[in-house]
């Protein structure tokens, strides 16, 4: 058997594991990442899945551990090109659906409902589906039993002794599992450099109550619109308080629907309102739930900061709470939000300002010695996180006891195959990142990327020189620059680069002069040594060549 990731190893997002053994290969998530700050113009980060595609004959479904879109936001770009069975619990599946339909792939898509304690036959793979704590409902473990030994992937979890929901995370189930015996345990990583035991969900509402209390005006409340244990607990203390509560933002309106239709979010009577009914609520009585928890440039929140909503205008007095957690790479556009915020007048509360206002749902480094104890596994393979949470998961597991060589740090695409009585590396299969630009899937690659960081941080100088047919220039240089600094000097700096241009093109033969890609070359050359003496700056230069 072998196990492969193609995403979710060092770095936040894009989960996705490959189970295959001779006949049958198993899907573990399918999710996307949203583009760090370098990444100019990127919408979103897919994995990479050409070795998937070449195995597709053998692929026997796609497996949910819960609904978020960093373990099933690939889905859309994926289903086209292999349109296989996609499992998952109730409310993952709502959620999928809802986006598949953006799509227009939500009729044709193969959704399957499964529920915790399943069992499921898929070729020669079983599978049983474990329950977990985590900050949406309806997450899943997944145990696998392979020819080669029991696989379990744990999914996101936590050991919340008090969950929102009431869904206890399944001690017994993985006690018993590994009481039967588990080869190899896939474990979250996100908090493994965190001490102690994750706070319990529970604790925000907790936290939530004295400030809804205390506030002077409206409240809003910015968080993940699949968070639907957040967004219950805000319902939950309005309606205690007698304030009536809006939904702001398209997918925090969607998720809220398909949560309450399915039965996972509770919503009590009169509490819950359209925005424009909210309007007309005292501003003291009020409280909105939106989206743009991360600061993204388009979300809701950002909008109202900038006092670009079309029906939400931030006060003085307003209380903007952030109950979300940062995602690498957000901190500055989340820093950018806040201060607009502040020079609104809003009184703006984060995790850094208040503790408690949001926890995590992964777990911290007991709760993870708490898995290692309860599955007891042969082989170790931490997930999900950055290269530095996988190491400290490895090294919380050797002081446990574990052997080093029984630990293994991978990378996306590497290949560890397993047997009854060892484990190794054994090679590496195509796995990177895919970006998505508008309705372009995989066009911009790393070359696209670095010219638009070169371009966004000195510019650009394009040189139109028109020749004729026997290689005389009959007009130009001409020298346009955009977002090279405008100096007052530029024109005699043009001038000179002008006089440059045209000695190097002296030089130049008959014959080398109806070489179009070689006077390029050249001009390019002269011209970046030139800027970089003259100005201390590298533009990226494009010289364009017209014959007249």
């Amino acid at each position: 058997m072998r196990i492969i990731p193609l995403g979710g190893l060092g770095e936040i997002g894009m989960n996705m594991t490959l189970l295959e053994t001779e006949e049958d290969l198993l899907v573990i998530d399918a999710g996307l990442m949203f583009p760090e700050e370098e990444m100019l113009g990127i919408d979103l980060v897919l994995p990479e899945t050409t070795y998937l595609l070449e195995q597709r004959d053998k692929v026997r479904g796609i497996v949910l551990t819960h609904g978020h879109e960093d373990h099933t936001g690939a889905l859309p770009y994926l289903l086209p090109q292999l349109p296989v069975p996609v499992y998952g619990t109730a409310l993952s599946l709502g959620l999928v659906q809802e986006k598949l339909r953006e799509f227009d792939l939500d009729r044709t898509a193969d959704l399957r409902r499964v529920r915790a304690g399943d069992r499921l036959q898929l070729g020669a793979l079983t599978l049983e589906f474990i329950r977990v704590s985590h900050s949406i409902p309806d997450g899943v473990a997944i145990a696998v039993h392979t020819p080669a030994g029991l696989v379990v992937h744990t999914g996101d979890f936590k050991f919340d002794q008090t969950p929102v929901g009431g869904e206890l995370t399944d001690f017994g189930k993985f006690a018993e599992l590994g009481d039967r015996g588990v080869q190899v345990l896939l474990s979250d990583s996100t908090n493994a450099t965190r001490e102690g035991v994750t706070p319990s969900e529970s604790e925000v509402a907790r936290t939530l109550e004295p400030i809804f209390r205390t506030a002077p005006r409206r409240i809003i409340v910015a968080c993940f619109a699949s968070h639907i244990h957040r967004i219950q607990q805000v319902l939950d203390v309005a309606a205690r308080l007698g304030k009536r509560v809006a939904v702001n933002g398209k997918s925090m309106l969607a998720n809220t629907r398909i949560a309450a239709e399915l039965g996972y979010l509770r919503v009590p009577e009169e509490t819950l309102v359209r925005l424009d009914e909210l309007q007309r609520t005292p501003p003291d009585q009020s409280v909105i739930i939106t989206t743009g928890s991360q600061g993204e440039p388009l979300s809701a929140l950002a909008r109202m900061a900038v006092g670009e909503h079309r029906q939400i205008e931030i006060q003085p007095g307003d209380t903007v709470i952030f109950s979300a957690r940062v995602i690498p790479g957000n901190e500055k556009s989340i820093a950018r939000t806040v201060n607009q915020l502040f020079k609104r007048g809003a009184q703006v509360i984060t995790e850094d300002v208040q503790a408690g206002v949001h926890v995590s749902g992964h777990p911290s480094r007991e709760e993870l010695k708490l898995m290692l104890n309860l599955t007891r596994p042969r082989f170790l393979v931490p997930v999900h996180g950055e290269y530095r949470h996988l190491h400290f998961h490895a090294q919380l597991a050797r002081g446990m006891g574990l052997p080093p060589d029984h630990i293994f740090l991978l990378d996306n695409g590497d290949v560890l195959e397993v047997a009854p009585t060892r484990a190794a590396v054994v090679s590496k299969v195509a796995a990177g990142r895919v970006f998505v630009d508008g309705k372009g899937v995989g066009d911009v690659g790393d070359t696209v990327l670095r010219d638009r960081q070169h371009l966004a941080q000195d510019g650009m100088v394009v040189i139109v020189i028109g020749f004729d047919k026997a290689g005389q220039v009959v007009s130009g240089p001409e020298i346009i620059s955009r977002g090279f600094a405008h100096l007052p000097e530029d024109d005699t700096l043009f001038e000179e680069a002008r006089r440059l241009i045209l000695t190097v093109l002296d030089g130049c033969s008959v014959e080398e002069k109806t070489d179009r890609n070689l006077i390029r070359q050249r001009i390019r050359s002269v011209l970046r040594k030139f800027l970089q003496r003259a100005v201390e700056r590298r533009p990226m230069i494009l010289p364009v060549i017209i014959e007249v």
